[in-house]
């Protein structure tokens, strides 16, 4: 059985940072890209970030470019995002995603593997 859970949301005034964590179990975690989701209330999904099974090719939605930052760590199974310089519009439900269609940006982009998410809400 897959678990994906994040942990790490919380409440930041604009211009602060957060990290977010997510841990898999019950798959090969190396084996799988992952990524990066988020949903704010009243609009659509979309992908954020997404990062290769290596950690070599990441890619970001231009809305997060430059500010955010995914990595990863295969021995602990780990996915992290950084977030710097955030902004109100922000303000979502994040969400893990193992096995993340690419790219990521695409309106249809999908998962195989998620997690329940984690709220962000950043205060103006």
């Amino acid at each position: 059985q897959v678990q994906v859970v994040e942990s790490g949301g919380g409440l930041v005034q604009a211009g602060g940072s957060l990290r977010l964590s997510c841990t898999v179990s019950g798959l090969t975690f190396g084996n799988y890209p992952m990524g990066w989701f988020r949903q704010a209330p009243g609009k659509a999904r979309e992908g954020i970030t997404y990062i290769n099974w290596t950690g070599s090719l990441t890619d970001y939605a231009d809305s997060v470019k430059g500010r955010f930052t995914i990595s990863r760590d295969n021995a602990k199974n780990t996915l992290t995002l950084q977030m710097n310089s955030l902004k109100p519009e922000d303000t979502a439900i994040y969400y893990c995603a193992a096995d993340p269609t690419y790219p990521i940006t695409n309106i249809v982009a999908n998962a195989r593997y998620w997690g329940r998410g984690t709220q962000v809400t950043v205060s103006s």
